[in-house]
């Protein structure tokens, strides 16, 4: 087990060539106030004076300390100022330490002093607190025995990330400066503030000490005799030979209970880092080849995402073929279903029609051309909705781009150039077909005003009116109707007979309403032939023709309906879709294959080649890192 502090060691420098954290290495971090005996105490472990001395924020980074046990004395101190998070690493080589490492923080401040800045506090805290919340980390508290350990800053911030105390050990400072007949017994046997890594009791050097420059080893000497005398049951369980023994002992059994996830961790981040370094490939030496294979990736990717079989199908929203498919049969289709066939058609405009198709002359039949006129009407009402059909599939194929260059390969991303090129070439693509597609979808329609088949097999609501209406059909309707198929609406005969025996019977009281009105005045007798009531009650032979009318339109509207509802997505899958489809990689190939834009296309971007070396040299610190923790052999963890 002497061997896994040495190990952590050579981990923090594998990662400290990298300047990363991802890993987070079992270490003892010291927490404690400004002129809690921190320097004291981490003083007393090495056995040298080595840290700088003042007032207010002396450590103002953290500082790793690696302590090597080695026979020659090879040390190295170098101190910046400046509160940064970044730490200063320094190594100890001495045959009077024991392995160890400690990371020194900043003592915690309240109040600015001097040129520290006023947030000072909350920088420390936010320092200390990165340090300590890291679950591998073994936190050390150092607290002066003159103080009230209820308001311990150090305790309260070992709290806040350590709630169980599991991580943490007490170090109980400046023994030797309590008021005379105190003592700090109850603190040290943990009956006033339990902390379930132990708490030590320490005696510090004094400043006259220090100034007197009395040596480490007198100093210890003198704790010894101190805990003899004022803590005798306790004097084996404390001092600074105890707390350096304990330390390295619970850093030991850290590292080998961490150890097992510190390896898994080291593998998983060893492969993602592969995969990462094989996204962003080799450079470019062949750049027609890469530009084909790139080209060839988007194109496959842009059909299979269409057709189902991308490797890449999201879960939270439907994309691609599967929306295009909801827009047919989901959206378009309830869209057509919800239009009523007589929709926005009142009584008053089908009479207005009958009339106006029947010329000056009274109609002795429901005219055809009035039924012709208002079904085109309901008709057109079938072209916004299909139109913003072939809009939707657009608007979904315009996404697969984006879809496509999110997921496809990462070839792809390093080159932004290309990337952008891919992009406006599809983007015109689709543009080019959208317009062609729209008149094809417009005609359509066009093609159903043209010619109204009301010998349509489906059509049997004109079959049964025509069969009502055989008994005054003529001969001669027949020879009228020329291409057109001739739709006899029905006409009431014997409602016409008992019209024209009314009529006969009126005699000259007929005849004199007549030539009244032929007195009134031109203007008068315009205005009143042109008005029309808004709305009145019908007539019987009215009403039987509107309903006739209203039968046969909706009947022959949903009949179109119908047609339109499945011509429509046939015509957008065949005229943009498919044809996307088919020509998308030939037209990549055609704008982009090109000589004098290959090397334009393939350039980098800034930040491909910067991240490729961070990603290689992460790599291989992991590497190092796999081959440092397997050298460590099952047996020497127990």
């Amino acid at each position: 087990m002497e061997t896994l502090i040495p190990t952590i060691n050579r981990l923090q420098e594998v990662f400290l060539t990298v300047g990363a954290d991802i890993i987070q290495l079992p270490q003892i971090v010291v927490v404690g106030s400004q002129s809690s005996g921190k320097s004291s105490v981490l003083e007393s472990l090495v056995g040298r004076d080595f840290l700088p001395r003042g007032s207010g924020i002396v450590t103002r980074r953290p500082l790793v300390l690696q302590l090597i046990n080695v026979s020659p004395l090879k040390e190295r101190l170098k101190v910046e100022n400046g509160t940064h998070p970044e730490p200063i690493y320094l190594k100890i080589f001495s045959p009077n330490v024991l392995n160890l490492t400690l990371v020194d923080l900043p003592g915690i401040t309240k109040v600015p002093v001097g040129d520290q800045p006023e947030d000072i506090e909350t920088q420390v805290q936010e320092m200390i607190l990165s340090f300590i919340s890291n679950p591998n980390s073994l936190i050390l508290a150092v607290s002066p025995a003159n103080s009230d350990l209820a308001t311990s800053d150090a305790l309260k911030l070992a709290r806040e990330v350590d709630p169980d105390g599991r991580r943490t050990l007490l170090v109980v400072s400046k023994l030797d400066l309590m008021d005379a007949g105190t003592d700090a017994l109850e603190v040290l046997l943990g009956r006033v503030i339990p902390v379930r890594l132990g708490i030590i009791g320490v005696v510090n050097r004094s400043q006259h000490d220090i100034n007197t420059q009395k040596s480490l080893e007198d100093s210890m000497k003198d704790e010894q005799t101190f805990l003899q005398r004022h803590y005798p049951s306790l004097a084996s369980r404390a001092g600074s030979r105890y707390l350096a023994k304990t330390l390295s002992k619970l850093l030991m059994h850290h590292i080998r209970d961490c150890l097992p996830e510190l390896k898994t961790r080291v593998t998983v981040l060893s492969a993602q880092y592969q995969a990462r370094l094989n996204g962003y490939g080799q450079p470019v030496e062949d750049h027609s080849a890469t530009l084909l294979q790139i080209v060839t990736k988007f194109a496959s990717d842009y059909c299979n995402t269409i057709e189902g079989t991308a490797r890449h199908i999201q879960t939270t929203e439907l994309c691609g073929g599967a929306r295009i498919c909801y827009i047919f049969h989901e959206t378009f289709g309830r869209t057509l279903q919800s239009i009523d066939p007589l929709g926005g058609l009142t009584d008053l405009d089908i009479l207005t029609a009958i009339r106006n198709a029947t010329g000056p002359r009274p109609a002795l039949f429901v005219p055809e051309v009035s039924f012709e006129l208002l079904v085109k009407r309901q008709m057109k009402r079938l072209v916004e909705p299909s139109l913003r059909c072939v809009e939707l599939v657009h608007e979904e194929l315009q996404r697969i781009i984006q879809h496509c260059s999110s997921f496809s390969t990462q070839e792809l991303l390093r080159f932004p150039k290309l990337h952008d090129s891919i992009v406006e070439v599809v983007t015109g693509l689709l543009r080019k077909r959208l317009p062609i597609t729209n008149e094809m979808v417009h005609n359509l329609v066009a093609i159903e005003l043209a010619y109204i088949n009301t010998k349509h097999p489906d059509f049997t609501d004109a079959a049964q009116v025509s069969a009502s209406s055989k008994s005054v059909c003529f001969t001669s309707t027949h020879y009228k109707s020329g291409s057109q198929p001739s739709l006899l609406l029905p006409f009431d005969f014997l409602g016409f007979l008992a019209l024209r025996q009314k009529l006969l019977m009126e005699g000259n009281a007929g005849r004199t309403r007549r030539l009244q009105r032929r007195k009134l005045q031109p203007q008068a007798l315009a205005a009143q032939a042109k008005a029309l009531p808004v709305s009145r009650k019908l007539t019987s032979k009215e009403q039987r023709d509107c309903e006739v009318i209203q039968r046969l339109i909706k009947s022959y509207f949903l009949i179109v309906r119908k047609s339109i509802q499945d011509s429509v997505p046939k015509t957008v899958m065949h005229f943009l879709v498919n044809h996307v489809k088919e020509h998308l990689q030939s037209e990549l190939v055609g704008q982009l294959y090109k000589q004098p834009l290959l090397h334009e296309l393939l350039i980098e971007s800034q930040d491909t080649a910067q991240q490729r070396t961070e990603v290689a040299q992460m790599l291989e610190a992991l590497k190092k890192a796999n081959n440092v923790i397997s050298e460590i052999r099952e047996t020497h963890l127990w």
